[in-house]
């Protein structure tokens, strides 16, 4: 019924196998697939209800007002779905830092996607869902599910979609996030992709290098195979990163505490403690790990980092109705 409130939660997901490049910048198809994992930490509630007396769509996150042409762009998208004209109102919390490299886009278009249809009145199932949300944000298509999940390349608007490889998880896996810089980035990611694309001389190489990384990464999950997980896991970030720098003009997510994260990571493995790092478009790395380590990674990091800036996660659940 048009009009009522309807709330939905949903969580980040942290690429393990990386996109950056879109084949078509409009629908949002991306140059590769992709692979993630779903964080219980972070995550977005999102709240949607249509009201006739609007004259245009009202959107409030953290309970300050906002005016982003996005995400009435991609409301329009769910009216023309519904074939409805009604304006919304919209209240988003954000339990991410926004903009910063922790997928806050990924959980606030996701939830968008669902609170939106189903306020609506338009029913979908996950895959289409997915759909809806990756016309807001590439990487919302695979926080729709929970645990490790996957975004298929696809050609077009029908088979570009997110889908689970596996929830919950049977393998021992976390996320130790450092939050290093929690402003937003310079280069928004939309931006460093097409630099990435139309510059870099290695990004056809990289393209090649995701399809391998992607069928290693699915067989380690399947064989609960912690250690070539993170080993490709933290070489497909690096090879990401490889592009940024390679691009005309050249520019950099990683700053200089990002690079101590990553020599304390190196440490800690050379130490006997199995960790390995990734980290998305800006400086806050990530840390794969296993239970056992948790505690004498976090150790580490509290050195040199407050503890307010360390967050621990395990394997997040899917899209869902508050």
């Amino acid at each position: 019924m048009l009009g009522e409130k309807i709330t939905a939660r949903a969580h980040t997901n942290i690429a393990l196998v990386k996109y950056w490049g879109k084949e078509n910048e409009q629908l949002i198809i991306p140059a590769n697939s992709s692979l993630s994992l779903t964080l219980d930490e972070f995550y977005t509630d999102t709240s949607v209800q249509f009201d006739e007396s609007l004259n245009s769509d009202e959107v409030t996150l953290n309970g300050n007002h906002v005016e982003d042409n996005k995400i009435t762009d991609f409301m329009d998208v769910i009216r023309e779905k519904a074939n409805i004209h009604t304006f919304a109102r919209i209240e988003s919390t954000n339990h991410v830092p926004t903009s910063a490299g922790l997928a806050s886009s990924a959980s606030a278009y996701a939830a968008l996607a669902a609170a939106g249809s189903k306020a609506a009145g338009i029913d979908l199932n996950k895959k289409e869902l997915s759909r809806l949300a990756r016309r807001g944000s590439g990487s919302a298509t695979r926080s729709i599910f929970g645990g490790f999940a996957a975004w298929n390349k696809g050609t077009n608007d029908e088979t570009s979609y997110g889908y689970s490889i596996e929830d919950p998880v049977k393998m021992d896996v976390n996320m130790i996030a450092i939050i290093l810089n929690n402003q937003p980035k310079k280069i928004s990611s939309r931006k460093g992709m097409k630099i990435s694309i139309e510059t870099s001389p290695y990004y056809q190489s990289w393209i090649e290098q995701t399809k391998s990384d992607f069928k290693t990464i699915k067989k380690a999950i399947e064989n609960k195979d912690f250690t070539t997980l993170g080993k490709t896991a933290e070489l497909n970030a690096m090879r990401m990163h490889s592009l940024t720098l390679s691009s005309d003009p050249s520019y950099l997510y990683i700053n200089a505490d990002s690079l101590e994260v990553i020599n304390m990571v190196k440490e800690l493995r050379k130490n006997g403690v199995e960790c390995y790092y990734t980290m998305d478009a800006g400086p806050n790395v990530k840390i794969i790990c296993q239970s056992d380590n948790i505690k004498s990674i976090t150790d580490k990091l509290s050195d040199k980092f407050d503890n307010d800036r360390i967050k621990v996660s395990g394997p997040g659940e899917g899209i869902k109705y508050l």
